[in-house]
Order: structure tokens, then sequence, then C-alpha cells
């Protein structure tokens, strides 16, 4: 082995040093009531590292509530929108910072209809900017979401729109009809003739890249695991307009700062424009797992189901980990086993701070689901 490369590796290996000792975790919010980060791909902390979003709600089942804002340096929370109604506790209302933190976006059922919403957080000002929709995931420092029709039934919105919170303008990028003529064997074999349209949207750092699956409506309730059937990992270029590959399976995907790799349940990283996967060598597959990157991409976080790492059955656990060494580290265990009483349950969910020293997830040891935070103090 070189001294570069063992350089490297050494550099690499010291990124997990601050969270081997001294992380403290803590709740983020005191109050007896769920509180939800929405998903591993959008952390709750806004950019600048001032505030925290979360959806809030004394529901049992976590399916109405409110969008919170907290200050992290007084611990005080206010309500920025009242009266949201979510499709589950899993993901909540999908809200996420969008301008920068200057605004919030997020989609609810009103009057029988899925509308996204965006409100200014200074103001609590809300503008409807589709009704019909579902919003995907955007990233925090621009003005562009992804959109898509619900998944159990998108009418005519079986495409892929862009969003311009800014303007409200919406462009059709990617289309359903697409898809089905660059895989048009794949799409046979796994949704025959029936319609599909493009779901669950993921924006890249760069918003020049896009990953999504497809779904068909199945005649169910919109709350329960038969609303629609859901499969298949597509990447998009949006500049070029055009698909890049195809992976059979979704599992829980997430990019990288380089827009170009993402890693995924089971340890792997897949570089989009080929589509081929690479186990993360030294790693275990972590059951159950949502990983995400850290921000400088040199470490990844997820949760875990805990029993295969000396944990009893039903707890789970968050880890950090380093790709390039297979090293890692379990930062806290819990019971998960309670919670929001959601048709579908409450994942942890982790995600990363925007300076990456802190990592804020979901547990469900008691009877509310209620946002957590690991900080390192080092």
């Amino acid at each position: 082995m070189t001294l570069l490369v063992l350089g490297l590796l050494l550099a690499q290996s010291d990124a997990l040093a601050p969270w081997r000792e001294g992380v403290k975790v803590t709740r983020v919010s005191s109050e007896d009531l769920h509180s939800i980060h929405s998903y591993f791909v959008a952390s709750p902390e806004s950019p600048d590292g001032q505030r925290i979003l979360f959806y809030a709600s004394g529901d049992s089942t976590g399916h109405v509530g409110q969008i919170r804002i907290l200050e992290r340096s007084t611990g005080k929370a206010r309500v920025l929108v009242e009266r949201v109604e979510a499709e589950d506790a899993h993901r909540a209302a999908c809200q996420q910072w969008i301008s920068g933190g200057r605004r919030v976006v997020f989609h609810a059922l009103r009057s029988n209809r899925w509308a996204v919403v965006c409100v200014d957080v200074e103001t609590a000002r809300e503008r409807v900017l589709a009704e019909d929709r579902m919003v995907g995931w955007g990233q925090p420092g621009q003005n562009v979401v992804p959109l898509y029709g619900p998944h159990w039934n998108p009418g005519e919105h079986r495409n892929l729109e862009l969003l311009d919170v800014d303007t409200g303008a919406l462009e059709t990028v990617l289309k359903a009809e697409d898809v089905k003529k660059a895989y048009p064997e794949w799409l046979a074999r796994r949704f025959g003739e029936r319609p599909v349209s493009i779901f669950f949207p993921i924006l890249s750092p760069d918003l020049e890249r896009v990953m999504f699956k497809i779904a068909t409506p199945a005649g169910g309730d919109f709350r329960s695991a038969n609303a629609s059937s859901r499969e298949g990992l597509f990447f998009g270029d949006l500049k070029g307009r055009r698909l890049l590959s195809m992976r059979e399976s979704w599992g829980h995907p997430s990019w990288h700062a380089d827009c170009r790799t993402v890693i995924n349940m089971g340890t792997v990283l897949i570089d989009c424009e080929s589509g081929k996967h690479t186990p993360v060598a030294g790693l275990p597959k972590f059951p159950g797992s949502h990983p995400s990157f850290s921000p400088d991409g040199k470490l990844f976080t997820t949760d875990t189901d805990a029993e295969p790492f000396g944990g009893p059955k039903g707890s789970w656990a968050i880890v950090v980990g380093s790709p390039a060494t297979g090293d890692f580290v379990i930062l806290h265990r819990f019971d998960n086993t309670r919670g929001a009483r959601s048709w579908r349950r409450s994942h942890p969910h982790p995600a990363f701070s925007a300076d990456g020293r802190r990592i804020y997830f979901n547990v469900s040891s008691d009877d509310w689901t209620r946002l957590h935070v690991a900080e390192r103090t080092r």
C-alpha cells in the first residue's frame, strides 16, 4: 500500500472520529405529541442551522396535524400551518425547506383534493401552487421541486413536472410514456397493460438529475398498502430530457453530493449513468435501512433493525458509517414498536444537518413518535 493511499484511507477514517464518543442524543420537542420529520432525503434543519421543521400531531394516528418550526437557540416552536391532513405518519406532509430556508413546501388533502402548498416562513403566507398533485423532493437551497399525480389515482397527471415556487411556473420534463418506450419489457412484465405514472421523484443536489419509481393504481383506499403497485428505480437527465438507467428494485435511495452516485439499502452504491451497483466492502446490509450521505459525502447515516447487532426484538439503531473504510459506529439504540398508529408506521429516517454535525431521526418508543437529534460534541 502506498503512502498516498494510506493517507487517503486515514483521512476518511478520521471522518468518523467525532461520532465515536461524546455524542449527545436529545428530543427536539418536549411536548407530548407526535413530532415527525418527513424523510431521510430531506433534513429538518434549515440550511442556516437556526430552525427545525417538523409535522406535529396530537391525533393517535398522526394523520391530521400542523407544520411547526422550532428555533434551535430558544427551543420555542410556532405553528406555521394549521389543520394539515397527511397521507400517513410515515412521511407526514413531505414538508421540506426550499428557497434557502425562506419558504416551506408540503402537500396536504384539502376539500378532498391534494394540494401542493408553499409557505413564507416569516409571514406564514400560504400559496396553493398546484392541485391534484403531490410534492417529491427538491433541494433546500433551490426554488424548484418535482411534482407527481397521486400514485393511487394520478388522473391526467402521469408525468414528472417541475414547479418553480418563486414564479409558480410548471414544466413537464419527463413523461411516463417515455419510460414505457425505453423499458417496454420490464414494464410489461411488472405492470402488464395497466396505465402507469411517474411516482416519488427525488432531485439531485444540482437539480440536473432525478430518480423516481413507477406506479399504477391498484384500486385500494389511499390509506392502505393496496392503493397502488409501485416499483423500479429510474434515473433521468433533466437537462437532456432523457432517461439514463434503471434498476428493477427501488429500495431506499438517496443522492451523493457528486450528483451521480446514489446510496441504497443493502449498503450499495449505484452509478446513475450506468446503473452499475457496488456493495460497500466491509459493511453489513443494515436490515430495514434508509441511508443518506453527509453533506460532504464522506459519511452516511442509516437506521437499521438493531436485533442483528445485539439489540432486543423490535429495537432499532442509528448508524454512522464510512463507505471508504467500511467502518461504522452505532450512535443510539431504542425501542421502535409504538408511536403513531398510522396505517403506515413511521420509521426513524435519519438525516444530517447542513453542517454535518447533527443527525435527526424519529423514535417511536412510547405513545408518540418523537423527533430526536444526535449531536457530536467534538
